[in-house]
């Protein structure tokens, strides 16, 4: 259209082009009646013989015009100069949603705070019975001081209200529809379902765009993005959005709970009004502040000066004794042992770990040992200025080392203002105690030759005090977790597993790691589900629950189930107090996998791998999502490397030479299972590494056999075969009925 800028259209001097779309051209003029500024949007010229186009532009103003909110654009006037349509609206300085939250999002305030002023505009324009259409953050206005300003209704409808004694149809706000079904408009990118189709919508429709408003401005990325605006609609129609938490870790599990049910994609199991949004924005918010004001501190691993370096498992031992005695703090969180415990021997910033960890203090230290004196020292930290809370130092004889532990706990939380519970009952024998922290730092390393040190060091602790509780549950720990890695069969060390965990619960019937190794007995082993459960459900009764019992519960309970929502929420919650626990986000991979959701289990192996490059696991995982997806050359180099830190893992072996046959390599599958055979040191070889192999090749008759060895052994991964989709084509077949029967799984 022909430049207007410096024309006067109606009594509006018009001074500067503002933005254009497609419903107008928006300008900045002057109302030189009442002397303010207005913007402007003008239809164009070429535009106005479309009698469609002009009908939705005076609409536009007509619907918005009704409206009188703080939170919603207010509508001056609409008029026609000389052919030209525009309409006078109220002008707002500031930033669009889209310029503030574009790459990089909002922080968790800001955009709770405007998500609720949106959905109060839309509970308003909903209830004059207008539909937005159009919602996304371009037209979303944050003004100069804060406050959201909805504008742009260019595409919205009005729908007449319901007839007496119609009131029931009322939810389907359908009846007056005044735009022709069957035709998509609004953006792509923030379209609902049933709008892409071209079909009638409702107010649930804006719903749906205010979920995909909302994941964007918590995470600076759409939603839904394809290259094409026909890409994007079908990822819109047919696939999920990446879960929020995976974007934007510090995303409060009650948000991304509230965005995930505005992106339903049956508008029945939405959110059903703006107004009931909003109530879940508050309590959320509500929630989310009360976390925000909850003391929290990581006990970073202390620092060994002493001249034995073997002495390195005391000063893990000490903080650890420390993170327990901490937990033990009503209204503290504290961050779980793996998580802090990463930062080992590294020069991180102290503000870099707290924004990694989320946590407001920090705790570091160091101890030097010398003969039978012990010299440690502490100090705490405020993270947000790296300020000295607290900091002390202690001389004292090793006998003393439990007193020192308390000492330091209560003045982190004298320092945090909580108060601290009563210390719980440890072992009277010094020896005992050192021998013990000496296997669970050996436990942590998940070797052959680190499960061998750890077993003799709870052996050693047990020598010296025949009643020590903990000792017990590590050593049960220690005899399931070489079946749990493939390094022995499980029907070699499942019984010791459970006599040893059963001693520990007859000292101390609460300790969560016995209760859990019980139930990894009586699921893995004994195929007895209801015991099962219910030692798993003992075991995270009691706050804090360690982040391994619940990574124990979703991988060997929930998924044999198939109970992927549940290990799903399991492995977040771990990861809550526990962010780097690779186990954690092994397990999440896994579960998304089995539960076919391959890209994302794919991306978020990937992301947990910035963590740990060298966790063999997450290699594991993602190797599996690949092969799925037919990427076998992936999976080919993530097995590879998987083997290269497991060598013993003769499962992943099984899935090796399924990729290799399934890309072709016709030699090299039998090769790779006979090298699995002579790889593993303690000279056990897994039947499911064939199974696999033979299950992905569709091999029926060599694959049954080999798991009737599996079920013969025990094999920890046999459960799992309810899930795994290479079990895909067999399910229909009579012997994996009869296997899921012995398995008590049908």
């Amino acid at each position: 259209m022909a430049c207007v800028i410096g024309q006067t259209l109606g009594h509006y001097r018009v001074e500067s082009k503002l933005g254009e779309g497609g419903m107008g051209v928006v300008y900045k003029a002057r109302d030189t009646r009442l002397d303010r500024p207005v913007a402007l949007k003008v239809l164009p010229p070429e535009k106005v013989a479309d009698s469609d186009r002009k009908r939705r532009f005076v609409q536009e103003a007509r619907a918005a015009s009704a409206l009188n909110h703080p939170n919603i654009i207010t509508i001056y006037d609409i008029s026609e100069e000389s052919g030209v349509y525009f309409i006078a609206m109220e002008y707002v300085c500031g930033s669009t949603l889209e310029q503030l939250a574009a790459g990089h999002g909002l922080p968790l305030k800001d955009a709770m705070k405007y998500a609720a002023e949106i959905t109060d505009a839309l509970a308003k324009a909903h209830s004059a019975g207008i539909v937005h259409r159009d919602l996304k953050p371009a037209n979303i206005m944050i003004t100069e001081d804060g406050r959201v300003k909805v504008m742009d209704f260019g595409l919205a409808k009005l729908v007449e209200p319901a007839a007496p004694g119609e009131a029931a149809q009322a939810a389907t706000l359908d009846a007056g529809l005044r735009t022709q079904a069957g035709v998509v408009l609004g953006t792509a990118a923030y379209m609902s379902p049933e709008q892409a189709e071209g079909k009638k919508v409702d107010a649930r429709s804006d719903i749906f765009s205010f979920g995909l408003v909302l994941y964007e401005m918590l995470s600076g990325e759409r939603a839904f993005r394809g290259e094409t605006w026909i890409s994007t609609l079908t990822a819109i129609l047919h696939q999920e959005p990446r879960p929020l938490r995976q974007v934007n870790t510090g995303t409060p599990p009650e948000v991304e709970q509230i965005v995930e049910r505005c992106l339903r994609k049956d508008p029945a199991r939405r959110f059903q009004n703006a107004a009931d949004v909003k109530l879940a924005l508050e309590d959320a918010t509500s929630a989310a502040a009360k976390k925000e004001e909850t003391p929290s501190i990581a006990v970073l691993p202390f620092a060994n000066l002493s001249a034995d370096k073997e002495n390195e498992y005391f000063s893990d031992g000490l903080a650890e004794e420390i993170i327990n005695a901490l937990t033990k703090v009503p209204g503290l969180r504290v961050i779980a042992r793996t998580s802090a415990f990463a930062f080992r021997g590294k020069e991180h910033d102290l503000r870099a770990i707290g924004e990694r960890l989320k946590v407001g203090t920090i705790l570091e230290g160091s101890v030097r040992r010398a003969g039978n004196r012990i010299r440690v020292t502490a100090q705490l930290i405020n993270v947000a200025d790296e300020s000295h809370l607290w900091s002390e130092r202690y001389d004292r004889e090793m006998t003393d080392v439990f007193a020192i532990q308390d000492e330091i706990s209560q003045a982190i939380a004298d320092a945090l203002k909580v108060k601290l519970a009563a210390p719980r009952r440890r072992a009277e024998n010094l020896e005992a105690y050192q021998a013990y922290l000496k296997g669970r730092y050996h436990l942590q390393h998940y070797t052959p030759a680190s499960l061998a040190k750890a077993k003799e060091s709870f052996e050693q602790a047990l020598a010296h005090d025949p009643n020590y509780a903990p000792a017990y549950a590590g050593l049960a720990a220690h005899y399931y977790i070489p079946a749990a890695l493939g390094i022995k069969a499980m029907a070699a060390v499942a019984p010791l597993a459970k006599s040893a965990a059963e001693k520990a619960l007859a000292i101390d019937p609460t300790l969560a790691e016995a209760h859990s190794v019980l139930g990894l007995v009586a699921a893995a082993y004994e195929y007895n589900w209801k015991a099962a459960e219910r030692e798993f459900q003992t075991a995270i009764a009691v706050e804090p629950v360690p982040p391994y019992v619940r990574f124990r519960y979703a991988l060997y309970f929930l998924v044999p189930w198939r109970r992927f929502e549940e290990a799903i929420e399991q492995c977040h919650r771990a990861l809550e107090t526990d962010p780097l626990f690779m186990g954690a986000h092994f397990v999440l991979a896994f579960t998304l996998h089995v539960a076919r959701q391959y890209d994302r289990a794919i991306e978020h192996a990937a992301r947990s791998l910035e963590i740990d490059p060298n966790f063999w696991l997450v290699h594991l995982a993602i190797g599996m999502a690949q092969l799925q997806k037919g990427l076998l050359q992936e999976s080919i180099a993530s097995f590879e490397k998987t083997l290269q830190l497991a060598p013993w893992y003769s499962v992943a072996a099984g899935l090796l030479a399924a990729a290799h046959g399934r890309a072709g390599n016709r030699a090299q599958p039998d090769q790779t299972v006979r090298e699995a055979r002579e790889r593993n040191p303690e000279g056990y070889f897994s039947p499911m590494c064939p199974a696999l192999y033979h299950a992905y090749l569709g091999e029926a008759d060599p694959m049954f056999d080999c798991l009737e060895a599996a079920l013969a052994d025990r094999e920890p991964y046999l459960p799992r075969m309810t899930a795994d989709p290479l079990l895909d084509p067999f399910r229909s077949d009579p012997r994996y009925r009869a296997l899921l029967r012995r398995m008590n799984l049908e």
